[in-house]
């Protein structure tokens, strides 16, 4: 599938080819802490599936709770988290879901570090909502 996105501000933009199997949840502490949220949503794809359009990202180096370190591609300008990508290992890429124009395509068919995952994840049926505020 062929899906195109950018930060918040524009600055960054980029194509990507991706297979919508691969998209997924993941409840770490890391993904938390960066994202400011319960979990992270991802598409997994090669480096060479994505084509940068726009201004580069800057980058970032975590070493994660695997003793891995993974790269946080984020704008420069408004910090939107755009991608992440491996140190010396499988040239895997993730996709940010938030970043990506055609996210209402894309549902989740997996989660990792499920461990990690907030008490409440399940019970959010029952909170009261409004369609906008």
């Amino acid at each position: 599938m062929k899906i195109d996105g950018r930060c918040h501000c524009g600055v960054v933009t980029y194509e990507a080819e991706i297979d919508p199997e691969l998209v997924s949840i993941c409840h770490c502490a890391d993904c938390q802490t960066l994202t400011g949220s319960p979990y992270r949503v991802t598409v997994i794809c090669s480096a060479e599936q994505v084509r940068m359009t726009g201004q580069p990202p800057k980058i970032y180096g975590k070493t994660g709770d695997n003793g891995r370190t993974r790269f946080q591609h984020f704008c420069g300008v408004c910090g939107s988290p755009l991608f992440t990508s491996g140190e010396g290992g499988p040239d895997d890429w993730g996709i940010r879901w938030g970043s990506i124009r055609q996210r209402d395509q894309l549902q989740p068919m997996r989660q990792i570090w499920c461990r990690s995952a907030v008490p409440w994840i399940n019970d959010l049926k029952g909170l009261p909502g409004r369609p906008t505020d």
